[in-house]
């Protein structure tokens, strides 16, 4: 089982936005449940949407439905955001086994690869920077 404690990695983790494509539950000390949708996620954490929030720092059980099937873990609450009907909440993944971390890393791997790739008939748009700052 891998645990995440570093606090500042070398580099970002790739997020993936999923807009809402995947279900998640949230199984609270108390034995609670809360079901809500992944908004992005990476294999650090990610960004749900919530009917209501936890507390901030509070540990919770998380269940992610991804293509290749569930991912159990326990995931740190981080602050919470008012947004929309609900609320806005990131997470941070605290201990993953190493094939839930292949899950999620396929999960990710595979919506960018789908964000990046022209649909069928579509051409890709190449867009030139706007200032030479973009190149670096």
């Amino acid at each position: 089982m891998s645990y995440f404690f570093q606090r500042r990695p070398p580099r970002r983790a790739p997020r993936a936005s999923v807009r809402g494509r995947i279900s998640v539950v949230i199984q609270l000390e108390n034995g609670r449940q809360l079901t809500g949708k992944v908004r992005q996620l990476s294999i650090t954490g990610g960004l749900l949407d919530l009917p209501m929030y936890v507390e901030e720092r509070t540990w919770v059980k998380v269940t992610v439905y991804v293509a290749s099937g569930l991912v159990r873990t326990t995931a740190e609450m981080m602050f919470p955001m008012r947004g929309g009907a609900g609320y806005l909440q990131p997470f941070r993944f605290i201990s993953l086994g190493e094939n839930e971390l292949h899950a999620v890393d396929r999960e990710v791997t595979e919506m960018l690869k789908q964000a990046v790739s022209p649909k069928p008939g579509q051409v890709p748009v190449v867009r030139s920077p706007r200032s030479n700052f973009e190149w670096l």
